[in-house]
């Protein structure tokens, strides 16, 4: 089955507000809302709920989804700058400095993509394409492959697409079952064969290859991997969404080394 922007568009939102403890009509007001974080089984599989902190915004406003102990510092960010301010430096430092009040600090700013279906298509690449299922990751858990498949969450790798040069896997891209509705694609492509159009075909294959599955792919990349950026709009995807989320100075602390 097929999927028009207003279908995917609608269940992005719908997943958002299942991750978030709102509403997906929360989404498309002019209003800020600050919700609870808690716990949900039809979460993304990745997001370790509650969260702390986290500010969602597709671009009309922001839904906040906190713990309480957080909701006074949020609400009064979220009503005092513009949305899109919010996401960046530097009023990004006020909000920061109340979180490290109480030893937590900004730890992922993230920017969601979604498939336009006007502009997805298979793209060409001059290399063997390869659609790849769960049998198949099993000795490509290695380093080359990491964005492409999670080793810690190997069950939900469910479908992948690889280019070959001959029996070299050149590139790769894989999906993981992250929710109910949407598969969320990574892409690794070997540094020897970099810039040679592979990235964007693997992508846009799996995310044709997600939608036949009746299924909505997403791309996720922080705002400043500009090459990242460029592979999913290359690839037919356009952005969506944007997602910035406080953690435990302990977490920030071991992600940095």
């Amino acid at each position: 089955m097929g999927f028009t922007n207003q279908e995917i568009w609608q269940i992005a939102m719908e997943q958002s507000a299942i991750d978030a403890n709102c509403n997906a009509e929360d989404f498309k007001g002019s209003r800020n809302v600050v919700v609870a974080s808690v716990k949900n089984e039809k979460a993304r599989k990745y997001l370790e709920l509650p969260l702390p902190c986290n500010f969602i915004s597709y671009g009309n406003n922001i839904v906040a989804s906190v713990q309480e102990d957080f909701r006074e510092a949020a609400s009064s960010y979220i009503e005092r700058y513009p949305v899109e301010h919010c996401f960046e430096t530097p009023n990004m430092h006020v909000i920061n400095d109340a979180l490290q009040k109480q030893k937590h600090r900004i730890c992922f700013m993230a920017e969601y993509f979604l498939p336009d279906p006007d502009c997805l298509r298979e793209l060409e690449c001059g290399y063997e394409l390869r659609v790849l299922r769960q049998k198949d990751f099993a000795p490509l858990y290695r380093k080359e492959w990491s964005n492409a498949l999670c080793e810690k969450r190997k069950e939900l790798d469910v479908l992948g697409v690889g280019a070959y040069d001959g029996d070299t896997l050149a590139g790769m891209a894989a999906c993981s079952a992250d929710c109910d509705t949407m598969w969320q694609i990574g892409v690794d492509v070997l540094p020897q064969y970099r810039r040679k159009g592979i990235a964007s075909a693997l992508t846009s294959r799996l995310a044709l290859e997600i939608i036949k599955e009746g299924k909505v792919p997403f791309y996720c990349a922080a705002w400043c991997n500009i090459k990242s950026v460029r592979n999913a709009i290359k690839s037919g995807f356009r952005p969506a969404w944007v997602e910035m989320t406080a953690k435990p100075f302990s977490v920030v602390d071991e992600m940095n080394g």
